[in-house]
């Protein structure tokens, strides 16, 4: 190429450089990244707060618009959701926050910035990046101060359970000199979305105006003996699954044990509910908040239902409750249902003409539950009582879509702690012995592994 063509060719190249930085420029810096700070708590709602000693503790969970609106970003897109927290510590003692016991799964400020970083123009990722750092709660808190800010958790449906621990030297304490002083505040917080069962949940209003006799423990065994094996369907004409669970608490104190052991709420049976399950059926996914359908106890179908979701939609562990029309010891008694599911099947008997197939063991199911509460200490008392139905693998009962289930007869009765506690200060009611739910179906060959102890020898 001679110099003139050479110089034609960079007046004519020169124009496009210049043109093509001017547009990258503007794709680079785009709209200004301008998050819109709220001021908690007055711009939260469902704020729950605690209190033990000289510290303070409140939590909420923004919605995924308040998060969207004060970090700037699109949280949710990423699967983020945003815990507001603030610890007031008026005690002469520095405290450490634990964030790996509220999730292990949390992310920090850097990791969750990456999350989100496609969101903005490439300019502006340093800001993004210091703006969720500084939101971040600290983990250390002073004495004398008041800490607050935010915690990046994985996105959830329904509700979660916070579990909040502060660590520190024991200051003024006589039962922890010289070690380190652990202070826990649990809270169930609900997420709801309008969908939820729980949403329409308000026991105050369920007997108004009744006066509900209030038992002590000898009257509350015979009532559990004397209420129906099974729930029914709505007409009351046909047994559905055993009511082998009752829990003493109240609501609050119910849900918020529920949740901490990882059961999730449910979702009502809804059009869209329904074509959610239904799709997520036919692609072997989990719906961890799938609803469950209603039974029948005390006139009504099931106050709320929970669930604990296995890896797809045919697999979970469920449970229903009702209120009962009495109290123990001014505690509200609720009688349950609780199965473990294993297959979906085609039934006309239910709304969304598909339904659930339960595990014929359905006393591993009430155990399950009463060993993921006493791990969690939600059992302050606990105790087997008659009245559900007996039924012998060689007899075998059927539920009201015809599933087969073995029972012992008996209800698991748990009376809530409201505050953890050690498995070995759980006390027991000395009511019936339930049988032990893995030797039942054990063949004689099993008992190869169950041999007497020889001295010497073992």
């Amino acid at each position: 190429m001679d110099r003139k063509s050479a110089d034609n060719l960079g007046r004519f190249v020169a124009p496009l450089l210049i043109l093509a930085a001017v547009v990258l420029a503007g794709c680079a810096s785009g709209p200004a990244y301008a998050p819109d700070r709220l001021i908690p708590p007055g711009d939260l709602s469902g704020v729950q707060a605690r209190s033990t000693g000289d510290v303070d503790v409140a939590v909420a969970i923004l919605t995924d618009e308040q998060a969207q609106s004060h970090f700037g970003v699109d949280l949710a897109a990423a699967g983020l959701q945003i815990l507001w927290l603030r610890v007031t510590n008026r005690s002469s003692g520095t405290l450490w926050f634990i964030k790996s016991t509220l999730d292990p799964d949390y992310y920090p400020a850097d990791e969750a910035a990456i999350l989100v970083r496609k969101q903005i123009s490439e300019d502006q990722q340093d800001e993004l990046r210091q703006f969720f750092r500084n939101e971040s709660i600290r983990h250390r808190m002073e004495a004398g101060m008041i800490t607050e800010g935010f915690v990046f958790l994985p996105h959830a449906e329904g509700g979660r359970y916070i579990d909040i621990r502060l660590t520190g030297d024991a200051y003024e304490s006589e039962s922890k000199e010289g070690g380190v002083l652990e202070l826990r505040f649990g809270f169930a917080l609900p997420l709801p979305d309008g969908d939820f069962d729980y949403e329409k949940l308000d026991p105050s209003t369920t007997y108004a105006g009744m006066d509900l006799p209030d038992l002590d423990q000898d009257a509350l065994r015979r009532e559990l003996e004397q209420l129906p094996c099974c729930a029914t369907d709505e007409d009351g004409q046909e047994d559905a699954d055993p009511l082998n669970l009752v829990i003493v608490g109240d609501s609050a104190n119910l849900l918020n044990s529920l949740s901490r052991c990882n059961w999730s709420f449910t979702h009502r049976i809804t059009l869209a509910s329904v074509g959610r399950m239904i799709g997520s059926a036919l692609k072997n996914e989990p719906y961890p908040v799938a609803p469950v359908s209603s039974l029948y106890v005390f006139g009504r179908k099931q106050d709320f239902a929970l669930q604990r979701a296995r890896q797809s939609i045919a697999q979970r562990n469920h449970m229903r409750f009702w209120l009962a029309p009495f109290t123990y010891r001014g505690e509200q008694v609720w009688i349950g249902q609780v199965s473990r599911d294993i297959g979906i099947k085609v039934s006309t008997k239910s709304p969304s003409l598909t339904t659930h197939i339960i595990d014929p063991e359905v006393d591993l199911a009430r155990e399950y539950l009463l060993h993921s509460l006493l791990a969690e200490g939600f059992v302050a008392e606990l105790g087997f009582v008659k009245g559900s139905r007996p039924a012998p693998r060689e007899n075998p009962a059927y539920n009201l879509t015809g599933d087969p289930y073995f029972s012992d007869g008996m209800r698991l009765v748990v009376i809530l702690s409201p505050d953890p506690i050690p498995i070995a200060d759980v006390r027991s009611m000395q009511w019936e012995q339930s049988a032990a739910p893995v030797a039942e179906g054990q063949s004689e060959e099993a008992k190869r592994y169950v041999r007497p102890v020889r001295t010497g020898t073992d």
